[in-house]
């Protein structure tokens, strides 16, 4: 786990990977950035179950940004 995050560092990113409970020296992390990246990734997840959004089927931008918006519509809904 050590390499995957010295490897987004070197990326210029901050990885905002909690360490796990078990480990003898864990290093830093944010919780509120990793509470807001986890409520995205959240999000995504009904998103993709649309084959439409999955596949990327529209070839104009603004109808694919279009159908996304309709299936986050979809997703608070529901």
């Amino acid at each position: 786990m050590d390499a995957f995050v010295e490897t987004i560092t070197a990326q210029g990113s901050q990885a905002v990977i909690p360490p796990r409970s078990n480990r003898l020296n864990p290093r830093a992390f944010d919780r509120h950035i990793y509470k807001d990246r986890n409520l995205i990734e959240r999000l995504f997840c009904p998103i993709k179950q649309f084959r439409r959004i999955a596949t990327r089927y529209d070839k104009l931008a603004q109808s694919f940004l279009s159908f996304v918006y309709l299936a986050c519509a979809f997703v608070w809904l529901a």
